[in-house]
């Protein structure tokens, strides 16, 4: 286990769970595209409006199902999510186990995914063919700094994250927290909650994606001054539930 280190004198929840959303369309459109070499992924909506695949929400009941067989002192008390489609519909279907309705979900647009600007929906040969001085660029400046124009690099997830965690400490000290958002909000959450430095979260990432529907778990440390790390990728309620574990990129719209 590691130790969170954001320390001060206001309080912290409880406990945390960070996850992954269930599979989405996107996913399964970005796979496609991929395996078949086109520089572009069909998608029928914008990013924001891409929902669950059926199999993302079985994951989600899945999910569910094992937050309801927690004991009643360890079930969340809050539900937050990504305004992303497949992020809320994730949560709301998390949250129905313990019989929350969707507006029980607090949508907070900090966790929305990483904006990927002008790359948004190319596949990595469509990056390459239509913007190669910006692949060029990106593989100069590595993924954490890179900023597509009209995009964010990791840092500035990480600001915004930043504002995040205070109104965590503020507002929900002493609350079990469950936030459902992304593969680059999970690996940000990290970056911040145990101070890792670029190269330790990169190598994280490229160790292998988040499990879609993967949980990230902390509690209050003893003294209350930060969150200790309990586990990473934990899938086991997928397995439990015999629902299949996905573990695919979150790049239907361009390179992370």
């Amino acid at each position: 286990m590691g130790a969170a280190v954001i320390q001060g004198n206001v309080g912290w929840p409880q406990r945390l769970w960070i996850i992954r959303h269930g599979e989405s369309a996107g996913n399964i459109a970005r796979d496609h595209a991929e395996a078949s070499g086109a520089p572009l992924i069909d998608l029928k909506h914008r990013d924001a409006d891409v929902p669950l695949s059926p199999l993302g929400l079985e994951q989600s009941q899945a999910l569910g199902a094992w937050v309801r067989a927690l004991p009643e002192d360890d079930r969340p008390t809050t539900f937050m999510a990504s305004p992303y489609k497949r992020a809320r519909e994730t949560a709301v279907a998390v949250a129905a186990a313990l019989g929350h309705v969707g507006e029980d979900v607090v949508v907070d647009e900090r966790l929305r995914e990483k904006e990927f600007g002008v790359l948004d929906r190319y596949t990595r040969a469509g990056i390459r063919a239509k913007f190669p001085e910006l692949a060029e660029q990106r593989q100069l400046v590595g993924k954490f700094y890179f900023r597509p124009p009209g995009g964010e690099s990791w840092c500035d997830v990480v600001l915004r994250l930043r504002s995040m965690l205070g109104d965590l400490q503020r507002n929900h000290a002493g609350e079990r927290v469950m936030i459902v958002a992304h593969q680059v909000i999970v690996n940000c959450f990290r970056y911040l909650l145990e101070r890792m430095d670029e190269g330790t979260i990169l190598a994280i990432d490229r160790n292998g994606d988040v499990p879609n529907c993967g949980i990230t778990e902390y509690l209050e440390a003893p003294d209350g001054c930060g969150l200790l790390l309990q586990r990473t990728n934990f899938v086991a309620p997928l397995v439990e539930a015999g629902s299949p574990v996905t573990i695919e990129s979150d790049r239907p719209k361009g390179a992370r």
